[in-house]
C-alpha cells in the first residue's frame, strides 16, 4: 500500500522515493476539543495517550509521504476522527506486514492503512468500515500483459505487497490454475508497494496487483508508462483497524458516523478523487467483513 504521488517522476529516482517513505515517521495534530457525545466514549487511557496510528505510507492516494509528512485519504480521515473524539493524533510509518502485530503488542491503537476488513483479521483487531474497494491489475502500456481478469493470469508474473489481500488472492488463483492443468502464477511479494510498482515498471513482472484506487493512481502518475488491464475484482469493505484491548471501537464508530452526517467524510474522499469508493453511513459497520 504506498511516496507514490511522486511515482511518475520517481521511476528514475526510485531510491529517493523509497527513502522518503522510510524516513517520514509521523505527523501529529493537537486536540482542539471534540464532540461531547463522542468524547464520552473515549477511554481515559486514550484521552491521555491519544490515537497512536500505524500506516504503511507507500499507498497513494490513501496514505503516502509528501514533503516529509504522511498525507492521504486515511491520514485526513484519522485526523478528522481525532478532532471529533477530542484527542491528539500521531501517525507512524510502519511496514504493512507489521501493523496488526504491532497493534496486538500494544504499540498502536489504530491501523489506518487501506485494510480490507476480513474475517481472519477480525480475530486480531476490530474494524469500523468506511469504504468499498475492489482490486485491479496494471501493466506496462507498451508491450504489457493482456488479460480479461484474474482467471487469465495463469503462467504470468505478478507483483504484490506483502500481507495484502492481493497476495492472498493471487496465490489462491495460482492454485486454481494448477488444478486446472495450467501454469502456476509466479507471485512476487515485496515489503512495500513502491517496490511492487518498480517490479512492473522495470519489466521484471508482467502485472501489478493492488487495490483499485491505488492501481488507478499509479496509472495516472506513471506518465503514460502504465495502464489498467482486465476487470476489477472482489469489491470488499475497507476498515479502520482498532486494537481490541483499547476500548476504542464504539468511539471510532460514533466519530465516523458524525463525519458522515456533517459532510467531512465526503469532503475528504472528494479531495483525493475517491468518491467512487465512498459508502453511506448505513454501511459503516463494526466488523462488517464479507469473507
Amino acid at each position: 500500500m504506498r511516496s507514490r504521488n511522486m511515482f511518475g517522476r520517481a521511476l528514475a529516482l526510485a531510491g529517493t522515493s523509497v527513502a522518503l517513505a522510510c524516513c517520514a515517521s509521523a505527523t501529529a495534530m493537537a486536540s482542539t476539543g471534540g464532540v461531547k457525545s463522542v468524547e464520552k466514549l473515549v477511554p481515559a487511557a486514550v484521552k491521555s495517550s491519544g490515537l497512536k496510528v500505524a500506516a504503511d505510507a507507500t499507498y497513494p492516494p490513501d496514505e503516502f509521504v509528501q514533503g516529509g509528512k504522511i498525507v492521504g485519504m486515511d491520514a485526513d480521515l484519522v485526523n478528522a476522527l481525532g478532532k471529533v473524539m477530542g484527542v491528539k493524533v500521531s501517525i507512524k510509518n510502519v511496514t504493512f506486514n507489521d501493523i496488526i502485530s504491532g497493534m496486538v503488542a500494544g504499540r498502536y491503537n489504530i491501523g489506518a492503512s487501506s485494510f480490507t476488513d476480513e474475517k481472519s483479521r477480525e480475530k486480531s483487531v476490530n474494524f469500523v468500515d468506511y469504504a468499498n474497494v475492489g482490486e485491479s491489475f496494471y501493466t506496462l502500456k507498451s508491450g504489457g500483459a493482456k488479460i480479461k481478469g484474474i482467471s487469465s493470469i495463469c503462467g504470468m508474473t505478478v507483483s504484490v505487497e506483502q500481507s495484502t489481500t492481493e497476495e492472498t488472492d493471487a496465490k489462491t488463483q495460482s492454485k486454481k490454475c494448477t488444478k486446472a492443468g495450467k501454469k502456476a502464477v509466479v507471485v512476487n511479494v515485496f515489503p512495500n508497494q513502491n517496490q511492487a510498482n518498480l517490479a512492473v515498471a522495470s519489466g521484471h513482472d508482467q502485472l501489478g496487483f493492488a487495490d483499485t484506487p491505488v492501481a488507478d493512481y499509479q496509472v495516472k502518475q506513471s506518465g503514460g508508462k502504465f495502464k489498467i488491464v482486465g476487470a476489477a475484482y472482489a469489491p470488499a469493505p475497507y476498515g479502520i483497524a482498532i486494537s481490541k484491548s483499547s476500548g476504542l471501537t464504539k468511539a471510532v464508530h460514533a466519530a465516523m458516523l458524525y463525519l458522515a452526517k456533517h459532510g467531512t467524510y465526503k469532503k475528504i474522499f472528494k479531495k483525493w478523487g475517491l468518491q467512487g469508493i465512498a459508502i453511506p453511513a448505513s454501511k459503516m459497520k463494526i466488523n462488517g467483513a464479507i469473507f
